[in-house]
């Protein structure tokens, strides 16, 4: 089976999925584990999940976005700032996942960091944007992942992200 996801710079090359990855995670998955919503939920699906190394998400960019009306009315393109935001939740997804548990009221993954974000082409409506993060190392419940976005194939951004899991008082 061939692997088709992006390679990321700097990373060996990628497995195709085995028996202990799972693949897909549709939409009422998702959901389960994010607290985001319309219209702030910006994972529509995912593609791959190997626990402990990676997971693959989708966002499909539509014309419909809120965001489009005011960036750029006559040039759509997602904002940067939305992009990390989706690779954030990708990440959201890949700690509680990997853990083998559910965020619930009294726990969140925050977006808590990044370094050497770069972006590189626009995403504008009509884009299918592809979202890869690996672990690079986790430490006293902060994630440290390497995350690419593209677009039919084409990096459009990377970040090296940080995220925290924490339990919630009330």
């Amino acid at each position: 089976m061939t692997d088709t996801r992006p390679k990321m710079a700097g990373s060996p090359p990628g497995k195709a999925p085995t028996e202990e990855s799972e693949v897909e995670m549709n939409i009422n998955d998702v959901l389960k584990y994010l607290p985001h919503r319309y219209p702030m939920l910006l994972i529509d699906r995912v593609i791959c999940f190997e626990p402990g190394k990676s997971l693959t998400a989708i966002k499909n960019v539509t014309y419909n976005e809120n965001f489009f009306q005011g960036h750029f009315p006559n040039r759509p393109v997602m904002p940067a700032v939305l992009i990390l935001e989706a690779m954030a939740q990708a990440t959201g997804i890949f700690a509680f996942k990997t853990l083998g548990t559910l965020p619930n009221e009294r726990s969140i993954y925050y977006f808590v960091g990044v370094d050497k974000a770069r972006f590189r082409r626009p995403v504008e409506p009509g884009d299918q944007m592809q979202i890869h993060v690996r672990l690079i190392r986790t430490a006293r419940s902060v994630w440290r992942v390497e995350s690419e976005a593209s677009v039919d194939g084409v990096v459009t951004a990377n970040a090296v992200l940080m995220g925290a899991l924490r339990k919630i008082d009330t």
